[in-house]
């Protein structure tokens, strides 16, 4: 099984877009906790939704309890904090809601998923937390950064 995850940041729609179709991708997972963001105008959950399914066949699905909390993207982004001091602390959030456990494998399983998210790369990500979490519940699973 393959999971696949995305940042929209420094693509354009066409990059975004294409890369989720050559994928195969069926399902976006937005994990963002802000998905109206200005950030990227093609990324906003409307739009996003639309783009996605009439772009690449997708489904759009928003997975706000696989989102970090408004206080520790703050902690990141606003107050310059460490990813040493993030990684830890979004891996307790995950473990406080329960949420990697109440992922079900056949829904990630029926069509092929994308972790969606809004940093160009995963090293500095919560969406390579989330994909590496699953990726321990489900040892077949394989991860691919768009």
């Amino acid at each position: 099984m393959k999971l696949y995850t995305i940042g929209f940041t420094q693509k354009s729609a066409q990059e975004f877009f294409e890369a989720l179709k050559q994928a195969g991708v069926r399902k976006l997972l937005d994990i963002r906790l802000n998905n109206t963001s200005q950030l990227s105008g093609f990324a906003k959950r409307d739009d996003l939704g639309y783009f996605a399914q009439s772009l690449c066949g997708a489904s759009y699905h928003h997975l706000p309890d696989l989102a970090p909390t408004q206080e520790l993207l703050d902690s990141m982004k606003k107050h310059k904090g460490s990813w040493e001091d993030y990684e830890p602390r979004f891996q307790a959030l995950m473990r406080e809601r329960r949420a990697i456990e109440r992922l079900k494998r056949p829904f990630f399983e029926e069509e092929p998923c994308c972790l969606l998210c809004s940093e160009a790369s995963p090293k500095h990500c919560h969406r390579r937390l989330v994909a590496e979490a699953l990726q321990r519940k489900w040892k077949d699973l394989e991860l691919i950064h768009l």
